[in-house]
């Protein structure tokens, strides 16, 4: 399995963009403080990098991976 990120909603969509407001959703976010992990992928950092102003971003170790 690969890295995971923590990725939590730091700031509101209003006021931005639509296509801001719909990649937040697609990222499974939806409110600010809300988190999700997902999978360090090349498609899910395209989305993040869109709305970096937006979030909060961290690596978590998975199970069995070493600090």
């Amino acid at each position: 399995m690969g890295k995971r990120l923590k990725v939590t909603q730091v700031a509101s969509t209003i006021a931005r963009p639509a296509r801001q407001g719909e990649t937040i959703r697609g990222l499974g976010l939806g409110g600010i403080g809300k988190s999700r992990i997902l999978e360090d992928t090349p498609e899910v950092r395209g989305m993040i990098n869109k709305v970096q102003h937006l979030l909060t971003v961290e690596e978590v170790a998975t199970a069995g991976e070493d600090k």
